[in-house]
């Protein structure tokens, strides 16, 4: 069985194709973001995991099906925001899921998961150590995609110059380009860490980021 984490991050259906009312859509989706928690849930069934890392991660995968329904209602604006908003709750519970053994933070404005700032070059910091003294670099989140990301405006993060080190503590600051961004539009990305042991990846774990634009 692969883990969740390597859920693509997208919805594979075309129902947001078959409406253009956004209010029927956001119902549509807040079911089915509750619905999906379910084969989460399942998933941590299945690992069998001790009763501490049981509970935290049930409770990451609860935690998101409350937050992502509350921006699919009060901040998602179109369809298209809607999707964008339910695939960023959708990887973060694939993420709650798989469990968060690395030391890793990723902020935007000193926030994490759920944050918000201003269209323009966007500054993404990124920490992460590794355990037992494992180095950590940038990894990949899906095949030769080093970056997951999905907005209503068209922003990416420049891949130009990114660091390639391997670092015993990982301090890097990622730019985002967000310069066609207006109020109202959101923007969710996942960067993914590898640890390192020797030359081998040893682990790795991608954490989910939601802007919106104020």
């Amino acid at each position: 069985m692969a883990l969740p984490m390597d859920y693509d991050g997208m919805r594979t259906d075309d129902a947001s194709e078959r409406t253009d009312n956004v209010i029927e859509y956001k119902r549509t989706c807040m079911d089915f973001i509750e619905d999906i928690s379910h084969d989460y849930e399942a998933w941590v069934d299945y690992y069998k995991l001790p009763k501490d890392e049981d509970h935290k991660r049930r409770a990451g995968i609860k935690a998101t099906i409350q937050r992502t329904n509350d921006w699919i209602a009060k901040t998602a604006q179109t369809i298209k925001a809607v999707d964008v908003v339910m695939n960023d709750g959708i990887q973060k519970m694939a993420e709650s899921t798989a469990g968060k053994p690395l030391e890793v933070g990723v902020f935007v404005n000193g926030k994490s998961s759920y944050t918000e700032a201003k269209p323009g070059i966007i500054d993404i910091s990124v920490k992460a150590r590794g355990k037992n003294g494992r180095k950590m670099k940038l990894g990949f989140h899906f095949k030769n995609d080093r970056f997951r990301i999905e907005s209503t405006c068209g922003a990416y993060i420049e891949e130009d110059g990114l660091p390639t080190d391997i670092f015993d503590f990982m301090d890097v600051h990622l730019v985002l380009h967000a310069e066609k961004a207006q109020q109202r539009d959101v923007i969710s990305f996942t960067v993914t860490v590898s640890e390192i042991d020797g030359d081998v990846e040893f682990d790795r774990r991608g954490l989910s980021t939601i802007i919106h634009i104020v």
